[in-house]
């Protein structure tokens, strides 16, 4: 059985949010959008994505590390979220394996948001329906595009090319590779949904900071500390202006 899927590579993910922005622009222009923004730019904005950038930083200074971990919808060969569906608007794909909801059907009652692991369900505030990645599947299969640019949005913004789409289960594709000679993992095996997106792991590095370059060569006040300093007999600003 086919199984699309995303492969991301950690080790070369910058956190630039390409892909969230790509993904909002396609999806919300597109047979899957639109997707609500509610106060944009107030103090509080809130709205539906399919695809979000988490970032943390790990370890202890100054060995610390950014970590930057773009999550959607995992698209699991068990989805939890389809059985949980009273209405049968969650539901996967035979032919490809893609997790997709029939918002004609959906009630906006919440069960698949509670029933996914990952967090990735999100409610439609305008709609009231539940919304998630679809894997550009409007996109993929559109044959009036060149073959090239069949694939989700996220996956062509990307400017480091820390996306892969391909199908997993296909020994022979690229993803299947990644994921085979570079340690591709799930997320939250522990579940038992067998996701069908895989994380590349970041490879460790080694590297030693000396103190001298902890100090910012920019410093502001580190420079100001190099300029020759008043004499105590000279007058002051006030006794120089007329104000």
């Amino acid at each position: 059985m086919s199984q699309l899927a995303l492969v991301i590579d950690l080790n070369v993910c910058v956190g630039c949010h390409a892909c969230v922005t790509s993904c909002k622009e396609w999806n919300t222009s597109g047979t899957a959008g639109y997707m609500a923004d509610m106060n944009p730019f107030s103090k509080d904005p809130t709205g539906t994505f399919f695809n979000r950038v988490q970032t943390f930083e790990v370890g202890n200074f100054p060995n610390t590390e950014t970590v930057h971990f773009p999550k959607s919808c995992l698209h699991c060969e068990d989805p939890p979220c389809v059985p949980v569906c009273p209405t049968g608007a969650s539901y996967k794909r035979d032919e490809d394996g893609i997790v997709l909801v029939d918002y004609d059907k959906c009630i906006g009652c919440k069960y698949c948001s509670w029933a996914c692991p990952y967090g990735v369900r999100e409610l439609d505030e305008h709609q009231k329906v539940m919304k998630k990645c679809t894997l550009c599947v409007d996109r993929i299969y559109d044959e009036s595009l060149p073959e090239n640019e069949r694939k989700p949005a996220c996956v062509l913004a990307c400017p480091t090319s820390a996306r892969l789409f391909g199908d997993v289960n296909d020994p022979d594709s690229e993803a299947a590779q990644a994921i085979r000679e570079r340690g591709g993992y799930q997320l939250m095996p522990e579940w038992g949904t067998r996701p069908a997106n895989h994380y590349l792991p970041r490879r460790k590095t080694s590297i030693t900071i000396h103190e001298d370059e902890l100090i910012r060569a920019d410093n502001p006040l580190y420079k100001e500390r190099q300029l020759p300093m008043p004499d105590a007999d000279d007058p002051t600003l006030d006794e120089t202006t007329s104000w």
